[in-house]
């Protein structure tokens, strides 16, 4: 596995290393021990799969507050996606920026993010899946979210967003004196 750090702070690209031979191909997709240093010695508590019929639908931007906090892993199994994060860590070096990754299924590989970023996609393709590893059980009480167009964050979706639910179009802007999450 490599671990190639993005310009926003803690949010890391884990290619894996795929072996091909005349039966196909390899990779590993998770190791703690190579991802002890950003995992920071959490562990994966809960494993989640999401499916998106449509191209153009976005998802999200959802996070947990702390005590619920998470960092997720996040990998594309079938189609492309427009992978967003956005870091709202108090103190961050890298507070209020977004980033936007292409993950495609058979590129092997995954997003890293850290707890206190919130996180989205937009499908490039129909018929998407996305495997999430994460560092805590989802917890309602903790769950916190922004609007996918918050002109404060400024996201440019490659596509016209579209196929949102009815939640994530009701999520908050953030308001004019938010000073971040505190981790």
């Amino acid at each position: 596995m490599q671990i190639i750090a993005s310009d926003i702070s803690g949010v890391s690209i884990v290619q894996a290393d795929r072996r091909l031979d005349e039966r196909g191909g390899f990779a590993r997709w998770f190791c703690d021990q190579e991802l002890d240093a950003e995992l920071q010695g959490a562990a994966i508590r809960q494993i989640n799969h999401s499916h998106t019929l449509h191209r153009g639908t976005v998802r999200g931007m959802h996070f947990q507050h702390p005590p619920h906090a998470e960092k997720k892993l996040i990998r594309c199994l079938s189609g492309k996606i427009f992978d967003v994060v956005v870091d709202l860590r108090q103190a961050s070096p890298t507070f209020m920026a977004w980033r936007g990754f292409a993950l495609e299924a058979g590129d092997d590989r995954a997003v890293l993010i850290p707890e206190g970023c919130a996180h989205g996609f937009q499908t490039l393709s129909d018929d998407v899946q996305l495997l999430y590893l994460h560092t805590a059980l989802y917890t309602p009480a903790s769950e916190g979210a922004l609007r996918f167009d918050d002109p404060r964050i400024g996201i440019i979706w490659p596509l016209p967003p579209q196929h949102l639910s009815p939640r994530d179009l009701q999520h908050p802007l953030l308001p004019a004196d938010f000073c971040g999450i505190k981790i």
